[in-house]
């Protein structure tokens, strides 16, 4: 079997040779430090970005049989602003700190050399009339945001093709989230109820078109996968009856075309404690977890599936620290995921990307042991 085949038949419940090893990328400070180390060369990395080629072959040489985030998004990529903000410093400050709009229009605070989450300072999303005049012209759907050769190349490599590919939903509410900041979007759904709607319909008819845009190009797409991000520590950043009722019909709707067209997996990234929400997403179609952060809140696979059942897949749950510890963390983690992957429909997958600490050897260990103790 090859990967496509082994992750299809695992996340639907049917015979499969081995498990497929998967991962969830590389942070860039982890990339540079093993070229330091002269496991990689500078130009194995330059340009590398989640399932294209330099990515695959770093996997091959860790002994990962593929990249879960290796997704066909269109020309708009993780953003749905077409065109997205013309990135530049807007204010510089001694020391190396600056002030940068980014493309989302959201201006935060830098310093050079410094690779971290920035602090958001300010947003050009704050009215109707900078929703008007910034957002919504760059909502607007056009066949300029699709490369067709792209989309040609695809579909012709579609039957043959031996590692899965995901059409990449983009987000219902974290993008939105993101544009207002957290507290910019919880006073904007009080303060003008109206605009806070028109917003959340605005970017779902948006992805519904788009998804079905790249549906209907003939590319055989292996899942679907949406992100969002609206959860914390302690729960949702969105009030869960909210959500519900404003943003669920727009995943159903869009999920019921993505299923129409014969794709089964629609999975969805969503960091935090995502209990309060997860009913609303399993309802309205979405059926697998990803990248399930064992994190603080030790989340698991295992207490969401025995209250929805074998319809929850899962991929993800693996704790990535293991792999900067030792190799007697490495083997006690493969035991603790044994009866995971014995309930089925379960992809084990690092929690997110490989953090700067991690160690290659121990890597390529885990993929080793990850094949023998699941084949």
């Amino acid at each position: 079997m090859n990967t496509r085949q082994r992750v299809h038949a695992v996340l639907n419940y049917e015979d499969c040779d081995r498990m497929p090893i998967a991962h969830f990328g590389f942070w860039n400070e982890l990339l540079d430090k093993w070229v330091a180390e002269g496991h990689l060369k500078q130009e194995q990395i330059d340009g590398l970005a989640d399932g294209n080629q330099k990515d695959k072959e770093v996997g091959d040489m860790l002994g990962f049989d593929f990249n879960y985030f290796t997704t066909y998004q269109d020309l708009s990529g993780f953003s749905s602003l077409f065109p997205a903000f013309e990135p530049k410093r807007v204010k510089e400050y001694s020391g190396g700190a600056y002030e940068y709009l980014n493309e989302d229009g959201v201006i935060v605070l830098q310093k050079e050399g410094l690779r971290s989450i920035p602090s958001e300072i300010g947003h050009t999303l704050v009215d109707r009339e900078s929703w008007e005049e910034h957002y919504l012209p760059r909502l607007e759907f056009s066949e300029d945001r699709f490369d067709n050769q792209i989309l040609e190349k695809l579909a012709k490599e579609s039957a043959g093709r031996s590692e899965p590919l995901g059409l990449y939903c983009k987000s219902l509410y974290g993008q939105i989230r993101n544009w207002l900041g957290v507290g910019g979007i919880s006073y904007l759904q009080m303060d003008d109820e109206e605009l806070y709607g028109e917003i959340i319909h605005t970017v779902g008819e948006l992805v519904f078109k788009t998804t079905k845009r790249a549906l209907d190009s003939g590319v055989e797409f292996d899942f679907a996968h949406f992100w969002e991000d609206i959860c914390f520590t302690n729960g949702p950043l969105v009030n869960p009856s909210v959500f519900a009722e404003l943003v669920g019909p727009h995943y159903r709707r869009i999920i019921e075309l993505i299923k129409s067209r014969g794709i089964k997996i629609i999975s969805l990234d969503c960091d935090g404690v995502i209990d309060k929400l997860l009913p609303i997403w399993f309802e309205n179609g979405v059926n697998t977890m990803f990248p399930i952060e064992v994190g603080t809140w030790g989340a698991s696979i295992a207490p969401w599936r025995e209250k929805y059942g074998c319809e929850l897949r899962g991929v993800g749950g693996v704790n990535k620290h293991v792999m900067s510890y030792d190799k007697s963390a490495v083997n006690a983690e493969i035991e603790r995921l044994k009866p995971l992957v014995a309930l089925g429909g379960y992809i084990p997958c690092p929690d997110h990307r490989l953090p700067p600490d991690t160690k290659w050897e121990l890597v390529q260990y885990y993929c080793e042991q990850m094949k023998h103790a699941f084949s």
